[in-house]
């Protein structure tokens, strides 16, 4: 499936969504709290259909406010509990598969940030406007109300829409997700090259078995001094004042912009690469072990999010993409002989094998190891 992302733009109603959002965490906080209560009192497991009819009990006795929301919303937020609960239920029967996966905990508050509609109930859409059917109590019955609000419509969406969601980002703007059925594949014209990266830290962001090196900019470590000025002046305020919550936004959009420049290059260096390479291999790191020692350099480059968006591309446009284990010796055998060099230290950028006389660039001969020792991902 494909995801298209819009914009809403800022409007008077807008802040009926606000409310909807903290109106849907209220339903998110009472029934985990009901499932964990079922559990002190030794009751089974209410599932789906469980929930669905004490939900159709609460709105006709103890919580009649909850018509007013959109029942469609309501069920899907059901589901995502009974889907977290199931997933918890098959990891401590099986103890196979992410071994983080625990008993679902209570979203705090500024943490639940989105609500979801299903196929083609709820909503409706037309050209750039989109309605979500609210209820009011009119006339002694529960009657739609359907809110219409705008959103920035930049592209075309291609498939038939699966469900539709709204989100609420730090900064405060709302965004309208539209999830369709589409496939996201584009086959690339075949290169007959492959080509092993090296990810690095001192010389080169990645470094290529081609022998290119390519430099990050560094988006953190450019904007450090304003970073330091938003933060002092988040410090300075009152805290739940109206100065620290404007300073609160202005981090946020600071760290939104941050993410996105970053993201922009990432994107189009991963399709600069599966343009012109059949195969790409890369290195398996231990990311959070190099956070310990690095730091905020490490978080600066990303180096696990550019993973990520080049596995997605290799899977978009048909390449093949080749990891090389975490355990594998890539940076003291020589490329040429294979003769193992145990006295390298970091310190060494380039040297000279023992063995067959041949200069080596470290991070280039350690990339075309990761060509040689990868195996399919």
């Amino acid at each position: 499936m494909r995801t298209y992302k819009y914009k809403i733009q800022h409007q008077a109603n807008t802040m009926r969504l606000g409310n909807l959002i903290d109106d849907m965490h209220q339903v998110h906080e009472y029934f985990l709290n009901y499932q964990r209560q079922r559990y002190k009192e030794e009751l089974p497991y209410a599932n789906y259909n469980a929930m669905a009819a004490h939900l159709t009990e609460l709105k006709r006795t103890t919580h009649p406010h909850y018509n007013m929301l959109p029942s469609q919303a309501i069920q899907m937020e059901l589901k995502r509990i009974d889907a977290a609960y199931q997933r918890f239920f098959d990891w401590t029967k099986t103890r196979k598969g992410n071994p983080k996966v625990g008993r679902p905990h209570i979203k705090p508050k500024h943490k639940f940030k989105s609500f979801t509609f299903p196929g083609e109930s709820g909503w409706k859409i037309e050209n750039n406007r989109i309605s979500i059917t609210f209820r009011k109590y009119k006339n002694g019955k529960w009657k739609r109300d359907p809110i219409w609000f705008t959103f920035f419509k930049h592209r075309d969406w291609i498939g038939k829409i699966c469900r539709i969601t709204i989100k609420r980002d730090t900064c405060g703007a709302y965004w309208l997700c539209i999830t369709t059925d589409a496939s996201d594949t584009t086959d690339l014209p075949q290169t007959g090259q492959s080509v092993g990266c090296d990810f690095g830290m001192k010389d080169a962001f990645l470094t290529l078995s081609t022998s290119e090196k390519i430099q990050s900019p560094q988006f953190l470590k450019r904007d450090i001094a304003k970073l330091r000025s938003l933060n002092k002046s988040l410090a300075r305020k009152q805290k739940g004042s109206g100065n620290w919550w404007r300073a609160v936004r202005a981090l946020a959009r600071f760290y939104r912009d941050l993410q996105n420049r970053r993201a922009d290059w990432q994107w189009k260096l991963a399709h600069r690469l599966v343009t012109e390479f059949d195969t790409i291999a890369i290195e398996d790191l231990n990311i959070n072990a190099m956070k310990r020692l690095w730091g905020r350099k490490i978080s600066d480059l990303a180096f696990s999010a550019f993973v990520a968006k080049l596995s997605h591309k290799c899977v978009k446009h048909n390449r093949e993409l080749r990891t090389a284990g975490r355990w594998t010796a890539t940076t003291k055998p020589c490329s040429k002989c294979g003769h193992s060099s145990e006295s390298l230290s970091l310190a060494d950028r380039v040297w000279t094998c023992s063995h067959c006389d041949t200069t080596h660039d470290r991070d280039v001969n350690a990339a075309i190891n990761i060509l040689r020792f990868s195996a399919p991902a």
